[in-house]
């Protein structure tokens, strides 16, 4: 980077790619968490896909974005979906094939994939 104004752009494009934790939205939240220990255990691509994917394939009233830590260390990378009442799904050791999975049949279809949550690891 050789300028602030270069570095202002490089924000502006990211801000739609890639949101702060808010509770706002009123449909579906993707959380990654991207505390050190989620970045150590490959977190940043996992958020990465699941943001390019929620924009490639237009999924409606989902918003993807990125917390600290979540707690669950040993876990890492943990993504956690929230539906539009609040109701928390945890996934967890997630890596860029579960994330895949994870829009194709949690976000696309509507189904929980059990065999990544937290209690079944």
């Amino acid at each position: 980077m050789k300028s602030l104004a270069e570095l202002k752009a490089i924000k502006e494009k990211m801000q739609g790619q890639v949101g702060v934790r808010s509770n706002d939205h009123a449909g579906t939240r993707v959380v990654v968490g991207m505390a050190t220990c989620g970045i150590a255990a490959g977190a940043r691509p996992v958020l990465q896909l699941l943001s390019a994917l929620v924009q490639e394939k237009n999924i409606q009233d989902v918003s993807v974005s990125q917390t600290g830590c979540i707690g669950l260390c040993q876990y890492e990378p943990i993504v956690e979906v929230f539906n539009k009442d609040g109701e928390k799904v945890t996934y967890v050791n997630m890596n860029e094939d579960k994330a895949r999975e994870i829009i194709d049949k949690h976000l696309v279809r509507g189904n929980v994939v059990t065999e990544y949550l937290v209690g079944n690891v």
